[in-house]
């Protein structure tokens, strides 16, 4: 025995209580345990001293009886080689009990490759809980990554109710390879209090700062206009890295034009690779991130009320955090506050990446982040596809090959004239991409938006922009035929509207043109509305040479584009609104580029005083050709 637990030596003896975690590696011989009956047989009884340790107490150690589950204290006298314990049952009086906890080897989340078929001990923080019709799946993040553990109870029954999502659990499993992916088998499952889950959650809190930290990268071009908005959306890439992290979803939501998905797509191939590389579930992507097109430039009541109701039915499906939304090319203006406002009752954080301008006043109460050129005194020059291309190679910068020519399609889709335009579309053409391919890409791009309407369209997308596609031919072919249909259904539309033009010139001399397009033009087809105004202003751009205004209007909408004039529509719909007493004024966009819409009972008088606020707007000639985008409106 040893000194410490021998009954003559003067000293209380201690009796060790083992927690059930404890191995035979936690015992020595001579010393005094704890112990419960677990079976009754003719030569002794059979003890345990925690879920794995057990041995045989022989009857002729003892006088009496002993039933399952009576509480003992035994002295283990023997472990023989072959692993088999002896204990005697001890008769004391007065003695210290000891505690005794196990020695954890923790194992990383994100590297058991190598233990397939080995029990492990992990510990980190339940992100999500999803019952199966079988066991329940807890997903475990650490330092390293995330994996599935599955416990079973009985079938479809939940294992484990206590623990809740946010928890810091102790697991112990069999790490198994199913479907290709790993799982940990829960052998058995401890939620952690006190100082054990604050060292845990304080090495989480630290390794999960260090992990969400983005990638220093250069800038594709020399831009200073650009590199100037590299901390907000260094800002923006550790939000999002840390959303990833903590298994949070991510929702998307973009403006379905050319622009919204340059800077749509390139996040979500960043996003996916870095899911990929962090979560052990193979069905991580599809639960974790979404990317929602939006036919407006603003997020809308029936956009945000779709979002969450499907946020809240993964919640109570599958057991997720409510997402993070992330609003690309869109969610600057004071027309997106009614959707945040609902947002707001729910944990449902909010970044935002747009270069239409901006109502800081109006939206910044509503975001944790926004990234726009307008809060550094630049302009929707720089598109969103620009700055999302530099976002997307801060979250993951290995994709940095497939992105070089994007920056320049999303210029040209949105007709950024910035000098940098240059430095883009000669980095593009470096990748083999001439210019004119370039804007094939915006028109099918274009096109297949219409034809999408608020699919988004995921895999033929990729194809038609070349980003995380496994075919450059099928991609070039693809991009010729959609080209040539969108320019055959532009003509057609043209050749059906231009008779029915009309035009005036106003005092400033600049060009007015008008078009009916409820009335003059093929309805529900491509091209929508506002790409119907935008090539038939392009043409008057080109006829005359001029400072040019367009107005394609229908019963409660009105579409504007503007060359070579000094307007403000956000400003101008504004005054409207307070002007027209009863007009039902609403909409915005870039300053020279943008839509309206109004009661259609009020429709000649907001014309009218619309017509009358352009007139007055000053011309300048370095305005022109400045129109941007594409911005429909169907």
């Amino acid at each position: 025995m040893t000194p410490s637990s021998d009954p003559d030596a003067g000293e209380r003896p201690v009796v060790f209580d083992l927690d059930p975690d404890c191995t035979l590696s936690d015992v020595e011989p001579d010393n005094y345990y704890r112990a419960t009956v677990n079976g009754v047989v003719d030569y002794g009884v059979f003890v345990d001293l925690s879920d794995s340790v057990s041995g045989l107490a022989h009857e002729s150690t003892y006088d009496g009886s002993y039933e399952v589950d009576d509480e003992l204290v035994v002295e283990l006298t023997e472990i023989r080689e072959n692993g088999d314990l002896s204990f005697e049952p001890a008769d004391l009086d007065d003695y210290e009990t000891v505690e005794v906890g196990h020695d954890y080897d923790v194992s990383d989340a994100g590297e058991l490759t190598d233990a397939v078929g080995e029990t492990v001990h992990l510990e980190g923080e339940v992100v999500q809980i999803k019952q199966t019709g079988g066991p329940t799946i807890f997903h475990l993040s650490d330092e390293t990554g995330v994996i599935p553990c599955a416990a079973f109870e009985e079938a479809g029954v939940r294992a484990y109710p206590e623990v809740e999502i946010d928890d810091v659990i102790r697991v112990t499993g069999l790490v198994e390879e199913r479907d290709n992916a790993l799982q940990v088998e829960v052998e058995k499952l401890d939620v952690l209090t006190g100082e054990e889950a604050d060292e845990v959650e304080g090495r989480l809190a630290a390794a999960l700062e260090a992990r969400a930290e983005p990638h220093e990268v250069e800038p594709l071009v020399e831009w200073p206009a650009l590199s100037q908005l590299f901390p907000d959306l260094r800002e923006v890439a550790t939000q999002l890295r840390r959303t990833v992290l903590e298994s949070r979803p991510i929702r998307v939501r973009h403006h379905a034009d050319g622009d919204g998905m340059c800077a749509s797509i390139p996040v979500q191939l960043a996003l996916e690779r870095f899911i990929e590389e962090t979560h052990q579930d193979p069905e991580a992507k599809r639960h974790l991130f979404k990317r929602l097109p939006s036919k407006a430039p603003f997020y809308e009541m029936e956009d945000v009320t779709r979002d969450l109701n499907f946020a809240l039915e993964d919640q109570a499906r599958h057991g997720q955090k409510l997402p993070m939304l992330l609003m690309l090319d869109n969610g600057s203006t004071a027309e997106d506050v009614p959707a945040y406002k609902n947002l707001a009752h729910y944990d449902i954080p909010i970044v935002v990446v747009d270069h239409h301008h901006p109502d800081p006043d109006a939206v910044e109460p509503f975001v944790d982040a926004h990234v726009n050129p307008y809060l550094h005194d630049e302009d929707y020059r720089i598109t969103t596809g620009m700055m999302c291309v530099e976002l997307a190679r801060m979250i993951w910068p290995d994709i940095t090959e497939e992105l070089r020519h994007v920056p320049a399609v999303a210029g040209l889709c949105d007709r950024s004239k910035a000098d940098a335009m240059t430095d883009y579309v000669e980095l593009a053409e470096s990748e083999g991409y001439a210019e004119s391919f370039l804007r094939e890409i915006g028109e099918a791009l274009d096109y297949e938006a219409h034809w999408l309407k608020y699919d988004d369209g995921r895999n033929l997308i990729n194809d038609v922009l070349n980003v995380g596609a496994d075919s450059e031919q099928r991609h070039r072919e693809l991009v010729e035929f959609l080209a040539e249909r969108s320019e055959v259904a532009v003509d057609k539309q043209l050749d059906a509207a231009m008779p029915h033009v009309e035009h005036e010139r106003l005092d400033s001399d600049a060009h007015l043109y008008r078009i009916d397009v409820e009335n003059h033009a093929h309805r529900f087809t491509y091209p929508a509305p506002g790409k119907t105004t935008g090539e038939i202003h392009d043409r008057k751009v080109r006829e005359t040479g001029d400072p040019v205004i367009t107005i394609g209007y229908g019963p409660d909408f009105a579409v504007l584009r503007s060359d070579g004039v000094r307007l403000d529509i956000p400003e101008m719909v504004s005054e409207l609104d307070e002007e027209v007493v009863g007009g039902g004024v609403s909409g915005g966009g870039h300053l020279v580029v943008g839509s309206i819409k109004f009661v259609p009972g009020m429709r000649e008088a907001v014309l009218d005083a619309l017509v009358e606020k352009m007139a007055d707007a000053e011309l300048d000639e370095e305005l022109q050709s400045t129109v941007v985008g594409h911005e429909q409106d169907d």
